[in-house]
C-alpha cells in the first residue's frame, strides 16, 4: 500500500482535540514512529502539510500507510504511554536509547551490628543505604578502596563474617579492623561507619574536624596508639579531599545532561553530582533518525529517567519544550520533587561545559574507533579472500582447569567493534576430561541451532581457536545443521605461543 492510499484529510478531521498518543505504521504493519500530543487533531494534521515539513519528516510520511491513535486523560498519561510504546516497539524513526545500562552504587548494609560496604548493581530493594549512582564499576571500586583504607570497614559477606576465628587477609593489609574477631568494638566501628557515610555524602570537612577532635582526646587520655590511627585517617582524608572537586554547596544532588552532534550522530553525556561531589560522567549514543539536538535531549530525558530514579535537579544544556510535563511525570515516578533547569550562569554553566566536552570527546573517539575497526575488517576480508568486509565475526575458544570445569566462550565482532551483549558462555557437560574436540562440537551445536532458529544473524566469518582438528569439528557441525558460513578459520598458536607466530587454517 502506498502512502497516497491513506486519506489523511478525512482521517485528521475525525480525530479529537484531546491529548493522546499516535502510532505511524508502514505497509507491513510495522510501527515506524510513536509520538505524543496535547491535541491529537492538530499534531497529526501537522504531518500532512508538506511545504512546512523537514526533509527527514517527509521521508517518514512517505513510508507510512496508516496512523493509529490512543486518547488519554492527560498529557502526563500520554507521555508515559509514549515511553512504554517506544520501549516495546523501538520504532526506527524515534530517538532510541540503545544502551539502557544500569548504574552501580555503593551499598551500606543496615541490618547487622557491624555494617558492610559493598559494590551493588540492580534494583535497590534490599535493606540498607545506597550512594550514587556512579558512572562505572571502576569508580565504585575506587571509592570502596579509599573508604577501606580510611575507615577499615568490612566488605565480607555475613556468612564469612560469622565463621571467622582469626583475622583474614583484609586485616593483614590494613583494609579491615577485624570486627569479626572482636579487634574493634561496636561503638568505635559505628563511629567509623558514620564517618564513611558523611564522606559519601560529601561532608568531608565535617569528618576531618571530628577526627581531629577524637585524635586530640585520645592523645590527652594517653591512648597514643588510637591517636596515631586517627592521625593517619585524618591525613588520608585530606589527601582524598585534595583530589576531589567539591562545590561550595555540599548538599547539591543533581545530574548534568548535555548533547553533542557530529556527522549525523548524537552523543548524550550525563555527569553525576552527589553531595557536591562530581562522581564522573557516562556517555550514550541514541539512535536518532529524524531528530535535532533539542529533540534528542527531550527524548533522552524521558527514556533515561522514567527507567530509573531521577535526582532532585537535572541541569540541561538547552531548554526542554515539555519541561513542566516531564517534571510532573518524574516527580510522580521518583516520589520527590524533580526540577529541570537550563543553567545560564554560575557553577552549573561550568558543569555543562565540562559535560558537553565529554560528549564531544566521546563522539571523536567513537569515530576514530569505527575507522580503526573498518580498516581491520577490510584487512580480514583481504586476508581471507572475501568479496567484502565481514559484518559479523564469531570466535570460539574452549578452556578448562586441568581437564575439569570445561567452558566454551563465544565473542562477537561487528562494524562497531566488540558486541559484548552478544557474547555467550557455554558450560560443557557429559564429556571425558580434556576432550576439547567434543567440547567445541557441543558449544558450536548449541550456538548454531539457536542462530538457525533466528536468535541472531549468522556470521560471515567463524574463527576457531585451534588447528585442523578443531576446524574439522566446526565444519562437521555446520554441515550437519545445513548452515553456510562464508569463511571458517582455525587459528593455531605458535610453538612459543607468541604474538605473530599464529598459523591460519582455512
Amino acid at each position: 500500500m502506498s502512502a497516497t492510499a491513506f486519506d489523511s484529510k478525512s482521517y485528521v478531521a475525525s480525530l479529537p482535540s484531546r491529548p493522546g498518543v499516535y502510532r505511524m505504521l508502514d505497509a507491513n504493519g510495522e510501527i515506524i514512529y510513536v509520538g505524543k500530543a496535547k491535541n491529537l487533531k492538530a499534531r497529526v494534521g501537522s504531518y500532512f502539510r508538506g511545504d512546512l515539513l523537514a526533509p527527514k519528516v517527509v521521508a517518514m510520511v512517505r513510508a507510512l500507510a496508516t496512523v493509529e491513535v490512543t486518547v488519554t486523560n492527560s498529557d502526563t498519561e500520554a507521555l508515559l504511554l509514549e515511553y512504554n510504546l517506544i520501549k516495546k516497539h523501538r520504532p526506527r524513526y524515534n530517538v532510541i536509547l540503545r544502551d539502557d545500562k544500569s548504574f552501580p552504587y555503593v551499598h551500606l548494609s543496615t541490618d547487622h551490628e557491624f555494617p558492610r560496604l559493598s559494590f551493588y548493581r540492580g534494583a535497590r530493594q534490599v535493606p540498607g543505604r545506597f550512594f550514587g549512582p556512579y558512572p562505572s564499576a571502576l569508580a565504585v571500586r575506587e571509592t570502596l578502596q579509599q573508604l577501606q583504607r580510611l575507615f577499615k570497614l568490612r566488605n565480607c559477606e555475613d556468612s564469612f563474617f560469622a565463621h571467622r576465628t582469626r583475622p583474614c587477609l583484609q586485616y593483614q593489609i590494613q583494609r579491615c579492623s577485624a570486627p569479626c574477631v572482636g579487634l574493634i568494638g561496636a561503638t568505635d566501628y559505628a563511629a567509623d561507619v558514620s564517618a564513611a557515610v558523611r564522606v559519601l555524602e560529601g561532608r568531608n570537612q565535617e569528618v576531618a574536624q571530628e577526627l581531629g577532635t577524637r585524635m586530640d582526646a585520645a592523645a590527652a587520655a594517653l591512648e597514643f596508639e588510637k591517636a596515631a590511627v586517627l592521625r593517619d585517617q585524618l591525613a588520608a582524608l585530606k589527601r582524598i579531599q585534595a583530589q576531589q572537586v567539591v562545590t561550595a554547596d555540599s548538599d547539591v544532588d543533581c545530574d548534568v545532561v548535555a548533547v553533542a552532534s557530529a556527522g549525523g550522530e548524537y552523543c548524550v553525556a550525563v555527569m553525576f553530582v552527589r553531595g557536591g561531589r562530581n562522581l564522573g560522567a557516562s556517555t550514550f549514543f541514541p539512535q536518532a533518525a529524524l531528530a535535532e539536538s533539542d529533540e534528542v535531549l527531550s527524548a533522552f530525558l524521558v527514556q533515561f529517567y522514567l527507567a530509573r530514579e531521577a535526582p532532585p535537579e537535572i541541569v540541561v544544556s538547552s531548554a526542554v519544550e515539555d519541561a513542566p510535563l516531564l517534571e510532573v511525570a518524574l516527580t510522580e515516578r521518583a516520589g520527590h520533587a524533580v526540577r529541570l533547569q537550563h543553567a545560564k550562569r554560575g557553577l552549573k554553566v561550568r558543569w555543562l561545559e565540562l559535560t558537553r566536552e565529554n560528549a564531544e570527546q566521546a563522539l571523536r573517539m567513537r569515530a576514530a574507533s569505527r575507522a580503526s575497526v573498518a580498516a581491520g575488517l577490510a584487512a580480514v576480508a583481504e586476508a581471507l579472500g572475501l568479496p567484502a568486509p565481514p559484518n559479523r565475526i564469531e570466535c570460539f575458544d574452549v578452556s578448562h582447569t586441568s581437564g575439569e570445569s570445561t567452558v566454551a566462550s563465544c565473542v562477537v565482532f561487528g562494524p562497531e567493534g566488540p558486541q559484548k551483549s552478544q557474547y555467550r558462555r557455554f558450560n560443557i557437560s557429559g564429556l571425558e576430561p580434556g576432550d576439547d574436540y567434543g567440547a567445541l562440537r557441543q558449544a558450536l551445536t548449541r550456538r548454531y541451532r539457536r542462530l538457525k532458529a533466528g536468535e541472531a544473524p549468522l556470521p560471515d566469518v567463524l574463527l576457531i581457536d585451534g588447528g585442523p582438528g578443531q576446524l574439522a569439528q566446526a565444519a562437521e557441525v555446520l554441515q550437519e545443521l545445513e548452515i553456510q558460513v562464508p569463511a571458517v578459520v582455525g587459528v593455531a598458536k605458535g610453538a612459543d605461543r607468541r604474538v605473530g607466530q599464529e598459523r591460519l587454517f582455512l
